[in-house]
C-alpha cells in the first residue's frame, strides 16, 4: 500500500482510486484502512517538502522580505487551495458515502483519461509548448496569474471524486489556463502541500481514537515506503514532463478504468 501511494500520489492517475483498488485486492484490514491511508499520504507530503525544500526556504525568505513575486506565489497557492478545501469540508461525508467504491473509481479513471487526452490534443493544436521553459529558479519564474490560480483551484474540485486524481486535474487546469506542462506540474506539487496537508490533518484528528499501539509499526513502515517511492516519482515526473506529454497516462487510465468497470459492475 505504501508503494501504491508513493507511485500514484503525484502521477496523474489517482492515488485514492488505486488505494481503494489495492485495498480491495489485498484484503487490507478495513479497521485501519482509512487511518493507514492518512499516514502513507503523510509520507508523500514529506517527500514533496524535502524535494522542494530549497524552493520552499527561498520562498519563505523572500516572502519575509516582502518580495512581490514570492508574496504573489503564496497568494496564488492560497487561491488555488480554497475551492476544493471548502467543497471538501462541506460535502466530505456525502462524497465518502457515495463515491468511494472500485466501480466509481473505474468510471472516474476513464473520464479523467479522456479529458487528459483531449487537453493534450488541444494543446498540440495551439502549439502551446513549442518553447517549454526550464526549471523555475524562483517564485517569479512560476508565472502563474490570479486567474490561472482560480482555474486550477476550480479544476481541483473535480479531484474530490476518487479516481479523478488531484495531480491530473490541477495539471489539466493549469494547461487549460495557458501554463506549460513544467510550470503546471511544479505548481501542482507546491499546491499538494497545503491541500494534502490540510486533508491529512483533518482526517488524522478524526481518526486518533481508532489507533492502537500495535498498529504503529505497520503505519511507520507504510509511511517510510511511501516517502521513498514518492521522492523517486517526483524526480521522474519533473524530468518526464520537460520532454513528453501526458498521453501515456491518459491511455493507462482508460485501460485500467475500463477493466475495473467490467470487474466491479
Amino acid at each position: 500500500m505504501g508503494i501504491v501511494e508513493g507511485l500514484t500520489e503525484f502521477l496523474p492517475v489517482s492515488s485514492t482510486g488505486h488505494l481503494i483498488l489495492a485495498g480491495d485486492v489485498l484484503g487490507f484490514p478495513a479497521r485501519i484502512a482509512s487511518t493507514f491511508e492518512i499516514f502513507i499520504q503523510l509520507g508523500a507530503i514529506f517527500a514533496v517538502i524535502i524535494y522542494f525544500s530549497r524552493d520552499l526556504l527561498g520562498l519563505i525568505q523572500r516572502a519575509i522580505r516582502r518580495e512581490p513575486a514570492a508574496l504573489g506565489l503564496l497568494i496564488n497557492l492560497l487561491i488555488a487551495f480554497i475551492p476544493a478545501a471548502v467543497i471538501g469540508l462541506l460535502f466530505h461525508k456525502q462524497i465518502k458515502a457515495n463515491f468511494f467504491s472500485p466501480f466509481v473509481v473505474g468510471i472516474s479513471l476513464v473520464l479523467g483519461g479522456v479529458a487528459m487526452w483531449l487537453v493534450e490534443l488541444w494543446a498540440a493544436r495551439q502549439n502551446m509548448f513549442a518553447n517549454t521553459p526550464h526549471k523555475p529558479k524562483g517564485p517569479g519564474e512560476y508565472r502563474v496569474s490570479v486567474l490561472q490560480s482560480i482555474g486550477i483551484g476550480l479544476a481541483q474540485i473535480v479531484s474530490l471524486v476518487p479516481g479523478m486524481s488531484r495531480a491530473a486535474w490541477t495539471i489539466i487546469g493549469g494547461m487549460m489556463t495557458g501554463l506549460d506542462r513544467v510550470t503546471a506540474t511544479r505548481f501542482s506539487f507546491l499546491l499538494a502541500i497545503p491541500t494534502l496537508g490540510a486533508a491529512s490533518i483533518y482526517e488524522l484528528v478524526k481518526s486518533l481514537g481508532e489507533l492502537q499501539s500495535g498498529d504503529l509499526p505497520i503505519f511507520a513502515i507504510g509511511l517510510v515506503v511511501s516517502f521513498i517511492v514518492a521522492l523517486l516519482v517526483i524526480k521522474f515526473l519533473l524530468g518526464y514532463v520537460a520532454h513528453n506529454d501526458f498521453k501515456p497516462f491518459a491511455w493507462y487510465r482508460i485501460i485500467v478504468g475500463a477493466i475495473m468497470i467490467l470487474i466491479y459492475r
